[in-house]
């Protein structure tokens, strides 16, 4: 009974802002002689002024007054003719009578056709309680219960995944670490945990994310989702020739027809056509390319020494990315290099310099972006 009084209650109020405008009076409209009428009229009472004081005889006063309400009997009369009020317009009466009757009635029998007016109420425990396939309601049912009891691995373990197709990954990230937590590491529940980090960061296959999946292939060596990231990452960090190796033996280890082949191959093409071929990072890097790994091995060096080695390549490196700023590998590589050696300054300065190459829309943008997050760098100046 509430509901259809709150519908009746909607649909009059819908109809009388609808009809406000249609019943109002018709606008008043004044006729050009209504003027003269009044001109004519202080004529006549001046005519009797002037007679009573003498300006003018009688006779020519009589003259002067049958004229002047000639003049002001036809003015009236045009006045009467013209009429005071603009009638209502028939189009109005038919606007009048479709919004009292056939709205209300079109409203009523489309509700008729196509709601349910007889279906009982459905609050949210008696949904959570019988979901059906409602994947929301089940996702609601499953937060209910691991906010009562967030020591349910299994609970974690379900959402996880969910949270990720459903475009949650902050919170798939935390539904799989929790997962781990309690439950323990696969090689699923890993795999999913450093996916969900890689998204977060933007594609940036981050430090966190690699050690997930390092422990993944040590659960299972011939993990091709780990295989696949932890490839990705050497190529993200430049060691161009690593990242090709290890792309080729997912090739050679993959079935002929495996779905992810395809952009294996993709990221093969483009490292042998596009990237720099260089040996692997440590004592046979190419000069003027540092890696991570390069600026480990200089840690036996004194310190002066090792300093002077490093900002050697990471100088080298920049004259080069000068020449060539299109050189994506290479802002990735001293920006890192810079956080590196502490210089945030310089860090940040190349950031924006690569920022401005690579704008923050596009892929590799994004990938900028995310290894300054990684390295707590802001964009607009110092570090986080």
């Amino acid at each position: 009974m509430l509901f259809w009084i709150l519908v009746a209650t909607l649909t009059a109020a819908v109809a009388a802002v609808l009809l406000l405008p249609l019943l109002r009076a018709g606008a008043r409209v004044e006729a050009p002689q209504s003027h003269d009428v009044e001109v004519y009229r202080d004529q006549m009472k001046e005519l009797e002024r002037d007679q009573a004081g003498g300006l003018i005889s009688g006779e020519n006063a009589e003259l002067a007054r049958a004229e002047v309400a000639r003049r002001l009997l036809a003015a009236s009369d045009a006045v009467k003719a013209a009429g005071a009020v603009t009638p209502p317009r028939r189009s109005n009466r038919l606007a009048q009578l479709a919004i009292v009757l056939v709205l209300p009635a079109v409203g009523l029998c489309l509700y008729l056709r196509t709601g349910h007016p007889d279906l009982p109420d459905a609050p949210l425990a008696a949904r959570l309680a019988n979901p059906g396939n409602d994947m929301n309601i089940l996702i609601a049912r499953a937060e209910r219960q691991l906010v009562v009891n967030p020591e349910d691995g299994a609970g974690w373990d379900v959402l996880a995944p969910i949270y990720y197709r459903t475009g949650r990954i902050e919170d798939a990230a935390n539904a799989f670490r929790n997962a781990l937590r309690v439950l323990g590491s696969t090689p699923a529940r890993l795999g999913g945990y450093a996916e969900s980090l890689i998204a977060l960061s933007g594609g940036l296959v981050t430090s966190e994310a690699q050690e997930a999946l390092e422990k993944s292939l040590a659960i299972q060596p011939d993990d091709p989702r780990a295989k696949f990231y932890l490839a990705l990452a050497l190529k993200q960090e430049g060691k161009s020739a690593d990242a090709l190796t290890a792309f080729q033996k997912i090739v050679a280890s993959s079935p002929a027809d495996a779905p992810w082949l395809p952009l294996v191959n993709d990221h093969i093409a483009s490292l042998q056509g596009g990237g720099q071929p260089a040996q692997s990072a440590g004592a046979g890097s190419k000069p003027g390319n540092p890696t991570a790994d390069d600026i480990a091995a200089t840690q036996d060096m004194s310190t002066g020494d090792r300093t002077a080695m490093i900002e050697g390549m990471v100088g080298s490196l920049a004259e080069k990315l000068k020449a060539d700023p299109k050189n994506f590998e290479g802002w990735m590589r001293i920006i890192r290099s810079y956080a590196v050696l502490g210089q945030k300054d310089k860090a940040v300065d190349a950031l924006k310099q690569g920022m401005a190459v690579f704008p923050a829309d596009g892929s590799e943008g994004k990938q900028l972006l995310a290894l300054a997050s990684e390295l707590g760098l802001k964009a607009d100046g110092g570090a986080q």
